[in-house]
């Protein structure tokens, strides 16, 4: 008897553990801005891409990552159709795509710990947003929005 409450202890812990993790996946999160950025981290940054000359969506993936495809088309058609909105005196937002088994230093100075996990990064190099798992392209492009520039160079869709 005791045996079976035991069971059932740890199925109900993991089922609430595995719905709380399932929560938290694709949905994108806003971090906070570290106060001081190091050296190694810039020049880690700045070997896989980042270059701070606007926002960069930076997402981690890896040939055996079946999920990291769908990020890399859900990245690639927001960020098109972000261009296509945004006005002459906004800021485009770019795509880094970095390989995890080719760059761990990297992954390990960002604490990724699963695979897909995307970073957003403001245009000096400060982390904005971290996604751990397929963002939805509503999220992904509310996030990149305030980094482009004003939203008066957002012109109103046609309905």
């Amino acid at each position: 008897m005791i045996a079976l409450i035991a069971l059932a202890v740890v199925l109900v812990a993991a089922l609430a553990v595995g719905l709380a993790l399932r929560s938290r996946s694709g949905k994108v999160r806003a971090t906070e801005p570290e106060a001081t950025t190091t050296d190694a981290r810039l020049n880690l940054l700045a070997e896989a891409g980042v270059a701070g000359a606007g926002p960069t969506v930076l997402h981690f993936s890896a040939d055996w990552c079946g999920p990291c495809a769908a990020v890399r088309r859900v990245v690639g058609q927001t960020l098109e159709n972000l261009d296509a909105r945004l006005g002459p005196g906004a800021v485009h937002a770019v795509e880094v795509e970095v390989d995890i088994d080719e760059n761990p230093a990297l992954a390990r100075e960002l604490g990724v710990l699963s695979l897909p996990t995307t970073f957003i990064f403001d245009g000096a190099q400060l982390q904005r947003y971290r996604v751990s798992g397929v963002p939805s392209a509503a999220d992904l492009e509310a996030a990149l929005l305030p980094l482009c520039g004003p939203e008066a160079s957002i012109p109103p869709e046609n309905g």
